[in-house]
């Protein structure tokens, strides 16, 4: 385990490699899951706000399940979370023309019709964040068979989950973090090598 002030952060992160390949995955894990992607209540707002600038974007009948059930949900065990399609895929989620499950919300960024890029939570995976009184858990949890092929990419590319999850490791804790935590993971390598 990892301590950078109050986060603590898997050996698992640094330690294994891990690189999405979607030609494999087709994007399952905005498919494939308990429930919707879990949000922070920020993030409820800013998709309250930005729906109506990103619905061209998704699917008709996902348009008209989230006017429905609302642009987030509550689950029991996760809190909010986006709404989804009969209990799969994600309402804001699309198919490309090869088949690949995309983000409307990160289409809508790329083509800069708003600034905000995805979830937190989407934009961490496979890492999960658990969230205790006085600390923050950041373990590693790809799927075992839908993640396959990333965790075999990533060790062909040889790219340790925190060089793969560098964007949304800085946009959820900052560049410092980031930096201590690269510093710590080259420091273990290069004792590994040695050893």
């Amino acid at each position: 385990m990892i301590a950078i002030e109050n986060v603590l952060v898997s050996d698992d992160v640094v330690e294994q490699q891990f690189v999405c390949d979607l030609n494999a995955c087709k994007g399952g894990c905005c498919v494939d899951g308990d429930c919707g992607a879990p949000l922070t209540e920020e993030e409820t707002h800013i998709l309250a706000d930005i729906f109506p600038k990103i619905k061209h974007l998704i699917p008709e009948n996902f348009v008209a399940e989230i006017e429905f059930q609302g642009t987030h949900t509550l689950d029991d065990e996760h809190g909010f979370v986006t709404p989804t399609i009969n209990g799969g895929i994600c309402a804001y989620g699309y198919t490309d023309e090869i088949g690949i499950v995309k983000c409307g919300i990160e289409k809508a960024w790329k083509e800069g019709i708003i600034d905000f890029q995805k979830p937190i939570s989407c934009h961490l995976y496979p890492i999960r964040i658990d969230k205790s009184e006085n600390f923050e858990a950041v373990n590693y949890e790809p799927r075992k068979k839908l993640c396959k092929p990333a965790c075999k990419l990533g060790k062909q590319l040889k790219i340790p989950v925190y060089q793969f999850l560098k964007d949304p490791l800085t946009r959820m804790y900052g560049e410092d973090f980031y930096k201590a935590l690269d510093a710590v993971a080259k420091e273990y390598f290069a004792i590994k090598t040695k050893g």
